[in-house]
């Protein structure tokens, strides 16, 4: 009874304040995506460059993740996650006044560096503050605010097109710095957590956590997952809807909406359930879903199908973050600063998506896409044998 009543406690309050910072970031972000491209382009910059404005966000993400663990691991993580915005909204502004192609990429690259601070320091406070009996649904409500904000943000920039290229990147540092103000006022603490008992313990170092078979096979479940849903899913999937008539271009906006509804709507489910019976079932069951269901993907060439996949895609995804996340926490504690692991992490999932984006691209251009899609099936479904040879642990 005394478990289940644990279960039943409502979710921290600092809980929901990241929650709502996380969806003010993702909204602003959602507003800024779609016209990214098409600003660098006005530039009279070619195709190439124009995604080389996507790519050297992801890109600096990769390389800085490791300062980025050791700023937390010194001056903690609600320190570093509002310096993270800090750079993030300034980024964004400086890119709304960039004068040429150059100073664009430059001040994108700030915003991956800015990025990858809030984004791993994120995750040492959700470690940190969510109660050991309630991290799946803690991790689910994160994810699924930075999901609705994904879907909403474009929506409202599609709106907003008629005021021109460059006032979505004010209202997205708008929006970053009203997430600031949000964390600055309600999230006093720097660190702590309100279910943690015992006394602080020693930093974890990487070689700790390489250490752990748990997290090795957390390594690889996050490259793959990355990618497939950041890497894959964003770069490929619109180029396949154009190039198959009976789905068309327009298409693709419609898949992504659903594949964010679909791993939203899902997540509400998994996350009390990651909780109730374990990480390791959701996180084999999610890739399995997902490489299951991206299998035929590339040969989809009815728009019911690609809808449905897309939405199937989604609830695969929603049972590997949320799981990915807690077991990340159960690894770490709540007593203990696990930066250089979570920025490792990180580091994975941002490889993921580097690579499945260059590599299934190739693929593409060589053999087309549904044997890049069949490639991305083979990753998922690799990444599930690890979780067959490491022994049932206890939650933290």
């Amino acid at each position: 009874m005394a478990t289940l009543a644990k279960r039943r406690q409502p979710v921290p309050a600092e809980i929901w304040v990241l929650v709502a910072a996380a969806f003010l970031i993702a909204l602003g972000f959602g507003i800024v995506a779609p016209i990214l491209p098409q600003f660098a382009q006005s530039f009279d910059v070619g195709v190439m460059a124009a995604s080389a404005i996507v790519s050297v966000f992801a890109f600096v993400r990769l390389i800085f993740a490791p300062a980025g663990g050791a700023l937390i691991g010194k001056f903690g993580e609600r320190r570093i996650y509002l310096w993270g915005l800090a750079i993030v909204g300034l980024s964004s502004a400086l890119s709304g006044l960039a004068p040429d192609y150059w100073t664009l990429l430059l001040f994108r690259g700030l915003g991956g560096m800015g990025s990858v601070m809030f984004t791993v320091s994120s995750m040492g406070l959700l470690v940190r503050l969510s109660p050991p009996a309630q991290r799946g649904r803690t991790a689910s409500l994160y994810g699924s605010a930075f999901l609705l904000g994904n879907i909403f943000g474009p929506i409202l920039g599609s709106a907003l097109q008629g005021l021109g290229l460059r006032i979505p990147f004010f209202i997205y540092a708008a929006a970053v710095f009203a997430s600031v103000l949000v964390v600055m006022v309600s999230l006093r603490r720097d660190t702590g957590a309100p279910a943690a008992t015992g006394q602080a313990q020693p930093k974890m170092t990487l070689q700790e956590a390489l250490a752990m078979p748990y997290y090795r096979a957390l390594l690889i479940t996050g490259f793959a997952h990355g990618w497939s849903n950041f890497g894959v899913r964003i770069a490929l999937l619109p180029l396949m809807a154009a190039s198959v008539p009976a789905i068309g271009a327009q298409s693709a906006g419609i898949a992504l909406t659903l594949f964010a509804l679909g791993n939203a709507v899902t997540q509400q489910a998994t996350g009390r359930l990651i909780d109730r019976l374990g990480r390791r079932p959701f996180l084999v069951a999610g890739l399995g879903l997902s490489a299951m269901v991206t299998l035929p993907f590339g040969w989809a060439d009815n728009p019911w199908w690609f809808f449905a996949l897309s939405l199937a895609a989604g609830a695969g995804a929603a049972f590997i973050a949320p799981a990915s996340q807690a077991l990340l926490a159960d690894l770490i504690g709540s007593n203990r600063n696990g930066g250089q692991a979570l920025s490792t992490y990180s580091m994975a999932t941002d490889l993921g998506s580097i690579a499945g984006t260059l590599l299934a691209g190739a693929i593409a251009d060589a053999l087309g896409f549904g044997w890049a899609f069949a490639a991305t099936a083979f990753v998922l479904a690799a990444a599930m044998v690890p979780w067959f040879f490491v022994k049932r642990r206890r939650r933290a």
